[in-house]
């Protein structure tokens, strides 16, 4: 039976980071270097993306680099020379948004469009394969149905977004940070306007909402739905998430990877990526790292309420509300047990945090430097959770490759699980063993322990012609075993590379600038959040300080406007510049 293969990519904000995320079971991580990252503030020397490689190569794991903004003419020269220095630094392949690159003279790497190159139809997947991606990275603001509809049009491998923060805007065409602050998020410079305060006003300038994160989505989480995205055609699961620190990191890669574990335990036709045990190590917990409150936004081809509201900013896990209160002090009458240290906050009615931190608990009660704008009946979150965050420091897993052993007098042969086969000849003047049985359980004692990231296992003993060892002389052979599969797991990741082929597909029409006004395009709309769309209903919002309204509708900060355009045949919403 030919095995699936699935693959559970993660962030890589740095070196580190990436070590820790192969350590806690990815199969891949995507990493930027030292320029055209679509985050500007997550940029690498080339020289830690080569130690990376090597390192997840040890696993059969795969590293990707990003070069995944729009370029200047003058900088596609500069951008190809990166493209060469990633490919001889041993990165597997290379993302990328501007077509222009697919022109170059590019090394023998394979290419994936990145998620900015616009892929949500099945015309756009059909086009980006035309030009030679290997992968494709989907829009994830898609439906399960969607994914199958592009799945049926393309064979190349897809790729989709399972966690993480999302973007109001349909990838790859939002220009609104350009707009209001010329950082363009094409070109990793976003400022993530659409996190911040607006009022909404109708045509005729009255106050709908008033100072409320109207285009603030909630982070994506879709652990549970990974079985339907794989019998759906995907193979790539990815997280969001290069700008997260290690912490972030670790527990949303390890989660995701148990998920995927016990999903290919139960459908046997799949297998993981990369090879290794991972052993040990922390109980994951989404609840307790960054996040804004979780959706699964449109894959059950559903519209649902995902904004983050009052969540902008992580407010962790629910604490409980103030029960008790007094100067410099609280009491909760939440389950959580609050901790020494612990970050806790409150939410204001128009999404802003006040935070705090719990300097000693005793009891239900938690010491605090103020208890000035608390008050009893309020809810308290805690946003870092240090005794959680010392768990993940104190308890990694651990990742392992099994290596089996068969030794003879002449030869040692490994082969491990990642499919490296190496053999050490070890033909010496060393004596014959006067004792044979002693010997063979040497033998097996000592080449049946680890090296490096390699658990050696030791499968037969030639007894016809058993010589004596030193411990030492042991040891020196597992450790140079250990180099060899280093060396040969090198090897085989560069040739499983796929060399790009230029093709003479025209190039697809690029959005680089805002056309006719549009900032951005997205299937959120706030009429719909709000209760205000005819075609589904309304419902009432608390939000709403009125409902009679006259279009058009605009988001209003800091006296800058912003008009809002609906195309309700197609079930989408418009941002559209006024000035």
């Amino acid at each position: 039976m030919q095995l699936t293969q699935l693959e559970l990519l993660a962030p890589a904000k740095n070196k580190d980071i990436g070590i820790a995320a192969i350590d806690c079971g990815a199969d891949a991580v995507y990493i930027a270097g030292p320029s055209f990252g679509a985050r500007e503030a997550a940029g690498n020397p080339v020289e830690d993306i080569a130690a990376l490689s090597e390192y997840a190569h040890r696993f059969g794991a795969r590293v990707y680099a990003t070069v995944n903004t729009l370029l200047y003419d003058e900088e596609l020269p500069e951008a190809t020379s990166l493209i060469w220095e990633l490919y001889n630094a041993g990165v597997d392949a290379v993302l990328m948004q501007d077509y222009r690159l697919l022109q170059q003279d590019l090394p023998p790497i394979e290419l994936h469009a990145s998620t900015q190159a616009v892929c949500r139809t099945p015309q756009q997947a059909a086009a980006l394969e035309a030009l030679g991606f290997k992968r494709l990275v989907l829009e994830r603001q898609l439906s399960l149905d969607q994914i199958k509809a592009i799945r049926n049009t393309v064979s190349c491998e897809l790729e989709f977004f399972v966690h993480g923060a999302l973007c109001v805007c349909y990838s790859g065409e939002c220009f609104l940070s350009e707009h209001l602050t010329d950082r363009s998020a094409n070109r990793g410079a976003c400022i993530q306007a659409c996190r911040s305060l607006y009022d909404l006003e109708d045509a005729d300038g009255k106050t709908l909402v008033r100072n409320y994160p109207l285009l603030s989505l909630q982070d994506y989480r879709l652990d549970s739905r990974l079985a339907e995205l794989a019998e759906a055609g995907i193979c790539s699961f990815k997280i969001e998430g290069r700008l997260k620190n290690e912490s972030y990191v670790r527990n949303t890669v390890r989660h995701y990877s148990l998920a995927l574990d016990r999903f290919i335990a139960e459908n046997p036709q799949y297998r993981r990526s990369s090879a290794g045990r991972v052993t040990g190590g922390f109980t994951p917990n989404l609840q307790a790292t960054f996040n804004r409150g979780y959706t699964e936004l449109f894959i059950n081809g559903n519209r649902g309420r995902w904004l983050s509201g009052d969540n902008t900013k992580s407010k962790g896990e629910y604490a409980g509300r103030i029960t008790a209160m007094g100067e410099g002090w609280i009491e909760l009458d939440g389950t959580v047990t609050v901790n020494n240290g612990d970050g806790l906050c409150t939410v204001s009615d128009n999404g802003e945090q006040t935070g705090f931190r719990a300097d000693r608990c005793i009891g239900r009660r938690i010491e605090i430097k103020s208890s000035e704008g608390l008050r009893t009946g309020q809810e308290i979150w805690r946003n870092y959770n240090i005794a959680f965050e010392k768990q993940m420091r104190s308890d990694s897993p651990e990742r392992i490759v099994d290596v089996t052993v068969d030794f003879s007098a002449d030869s040692i042969t490994a082969v491990s699980a990642a499919g490296a086969s190496v053999t050490l000849d070890i033909r010496g003047d060393y004596p014959p063993a006067l004792n044979i049985a002693g010997a063979v359980d040497n033998i097996r004692r000592q080449m049946g322990k680890r090296a490096g990231v390699y658990s050696f296992h030791v499968i037969s003993v030639d007894d016809s012609d058993v010589r004596f060892y030193q411990l030492s002389v042991l040891n020196g052979f597992r450790r140079k075993l250990a180099e060899m599969l280093d060396e040969r797991m090198g090897q085989i990741m560069a040739a499983r590379r796929t060399a790009f082929k230029c093709t003479d597909a025209p190039l697809p029409l690029q959005k680089r600038e805002a056309a006719d006004g549009e900032l951005m395009h997205s299937r959120y709309c706030i009429r719909y959040e709000l209760g205000l769309c005819a075609k589904h209903g309304k419902r009432a919002d608390d939000r709403l300080l009125r409902t009679d309204f006259k279009e058009p509708l605009f988001l209003v900060n800091n006296g800058r406007r912003l008009q809002l355009a609906f195309d309700c045949k197609a079930c989408e919403m418009k941002v559209l510049a006024c000035d």
